[in-house]
């Protein structure tokens, strides 16, 4: 049997709904449904997905690339929400406002992301209340990561929440087994995510190898001994 084109795009846009957690569970029919009302867009890097106040068209899922989601201050200071990768959803807030985005999206690199228009998500979820119960609870799990992104930008300093954000990323916080982590996004936004800017977070990881706390090649950082690490964060919390 030979599946046309438009067919084959459409199962692509299904099978990327399925890998949103906002999506997970649902049955091929209501995924089929909420493809129906949705479009691809194809945004260069460096291009503007939105600005802040642009009217809401919908909610985004990656498809390929990185987005970042961030806000800028009355200062022009850069401050990075989150960077969104693939199977990732975001501003699923302006389903519930008519305030426009509340912050910039920008392509990290070259990307496609999914439009799940407003208009026709809105209409889906008044005719099948329960889908919008599961969407609520997989956004719950969003509002949970930006919660704990805010209390690791309380953190008194750039060493405290560089090292708190290696020590999430190792499996046994406890363990003098050397852990690999690939840097997913460039060393500017990384820092933009941890509250500071390229050179003051150079400096601390610097500081970290002095310390022979870890390694760096490239975007692979070697986390030495993480319970050394896990040790440092302790005392810099005053545990």
């Amino acid at each position: 049997m030979t599946v046309s084109r438009a067919e084959f795009r459409a199962a692509v846009v299904v099978n990327t709904l399925r890998s949103c957690q906002l999506f997970t569970g649902l049955p091929l029919p209501d995924l089929e449904n909420i493809a129906a009302v949705t479009t691809v867009k194809t945004i260069e890097k460096g291009s503007y997905l939105f600005r802040e106040g642009d009217p809401a068209q919908g909610f985004y899922i990656v498809q390929k690339g990185a987005v970042n989601v961030h806000r800028v201050s009355a200062a022009g200071k850069e401050q990075v929400i989150h960077v969104f990768r693939v199977a990732d959803s975001f501003a699923e807030v302006a389903l519930a406002s008519d305030r426009g985005y509340p912050a910039d999206a920008r392509a990290l690199e070259a990307s496609q992301v999914l439009l799940v228009q407003k208009a026709g998500i809105l209409a889906l979820l008044k005719r099948q209340p329960e889908l919008a119960l599961r969407m609520l609870g997989s956004m719950s799990s969003h509002l949970r990561v930006l919660v704990g992104q805010l209390e690791d930008l309380t953190l008194k300093d750039v060493e405290t929440r560089l090292a708190n954000w290696l020590v999430k990323r190792c499996p046994n916080p406890s363990s003098d087994r050397s852990v690999k982590i690939e840097l997913m996004m460039t060393k500017r936004v990384l820092a933009a995510e941890l509250g500071t800017v390229s050179e003051t977070f150079s400096r601390t990881l610097a500081k970290f190898r002095e310390q022979e706390l870890v390694t760096v090649k490239g975007k692979t950082v070697t986390i030495l001994s993480p319970a050394k690490l896990h040790a440092l964060l302790r005392r810099n919390l005053g545990e």
